[in-house]
């Protein structure tokens, strides 16, 4: 394993073991489970004047599942619907293997590109983005198989 595989593990596994922004506070929230591999998150988001102020997660899953709900939780605070709509499908791009621009902007999330080697775990790497999605385009309070 090379050293930069090796520090992507680790970003996996910090946000893993020590989630942020983990438990529900009463917001605008979607439910999506995998029942194909056991990932089962609720996504909630505090979106004002167009801006996200808060995303928020709780579930259980695999180690991708749960460590990109985090890194998602922090990468689009503070920006507004309409930038976080194009870091999330910048996102989507990136994991199909699809080369992207300033890719600096996906931050952290840039751990999670050799997933596209895994098609199968794409999902677990996708859900919370596809829940948060869902919740910029108004749909909330539902549960979703993904």
């Amino acid at each position: 394993m090379n050293n930069l595989e090796n520090l992507y593990r680790q970003v996996i596994m910090d946000h893993y073991k020590n989630p942020r922004n983990k438990g529900l506070k009463g917001f605008k929230k979607i439910h999506y489970k995998n029942p194909s591999c056991g990932d089962d998150i609720t996504i909630e988001a505090n979106i004002e004047e167009g801006i996200i102020k808060e995303v928020n997660h709780q579930g259980v899953g695999c180690s991708i599942c749960c460590s990109s709900a985090s890194v998602l939780s922090e990468l689009v605070k503070e920006k507004s619907t309409d930038d976080a709509l194009r870091i999330i499908d910048k996102y989507y791009k990136m994991l199909l293997g699809e080369k992207i621009e300033d890719e600096e902007e996906l931050d952290e999330a840039l751990v999670y590109q050799g997933v596209s080697k895994f098609p199968a775990r794409i999902k677990c790497a996708t859900i919370a983005f596809k829940a948060l999605e869902q919740l910029i385009k108004g749909e909330e309070n539902e549960e979703r198989e993904y």
